[in-house]
């Protein structure tokens, strides 16, 4: 009787593709994402980026992305917009989810929209967009939302927590990025919104 020389099917980490800029990078959170979710996180950014520019082969940022998208090797993508384009051009905005949506589909993964929070009501770049925060807040949330549910994509929605918990401690002392802590939150919105963190996990504290 020949013996079972079988080998167990090796199981595979769940994989990410994080496209983005430094609100992504920002405190090493794909590190942070990958530890919660258990999972192979993969990041395509730069500081400024938007996601238009992953459409675009003829950037380096582009040519990457369209690269890995065609691979075939993520389960899910996440879409960060650059930090007040929901909010500013919500048309532009849209149009880039849509068209990365259907790429991310095609390539057999899931669209996971990243959406980010207002500028902290202290910040000096406010003035120069012409909004209050309430009115910047409130048009992230709207137009993120309404990409996610436009696209059937998923939504990790830090921003809204953001708004909610009115914690100046969340966002870093530029008022744009977040501190420590809010990027171990935006951490843990994109893990529970895939599925890898329960929530009631989502808000403990890690001090």
């Amino acid at each position: 009787m020949q013996g079972n020389d079988q080998k167990s099917p090796r199981i595979l980490p769940r994989a990410l593709l994080m496209l983005g800029n430094s609100l992504t990078t920002a405190n090493s959170m794909p590190d942070l994402l990958a530890q919660i979710a258990n999972a192979r996180v993969a990041v395509h950014a730069r500081g400024g980026a938007q996601l238009a520019e992953h459409l675009n082969p003829a950037t380096r940022l582009g040519s990457a992305t369209q690269e890995a998208l065609a691979s075939g090797r993520f389960d899910y993508v996440v879409l960060q917009e650059m930090s007040h384009k929901p909010a500013t051009n919500p048309t532009a905005y849209q149009q880039a989810v849509t068209a990365l949506c259907a790429q991310i589909r095609a390539a057999g993964a899931t669209p996971v929209v990243y959406a980010t929070w207002a500028y902290a009501p202290d910040c000096p770049r406010l003035e120069k967009l012409g909004l209050s925060y309430e009115e910047m807040a409130q048009r992230m949330q709207e137009n993120c939302q309404q990409a996610a549910v436009k696209n059937g994509a998923l939504l990790a929605d830090p921003g809204r927590i953001f708004h909610q918990q009115a914690n100046r401690a969340l966002w870093a002392a530029d008022g744009v990025h977040p501190s420590e802590k809010g990027s171990l939150l935006a951490a843990k919105c994109i893990a529970h919104a895939c599925g890898f963190l329960q929530d009631e996990h989502l808000y403990e504290s890690e001090e």
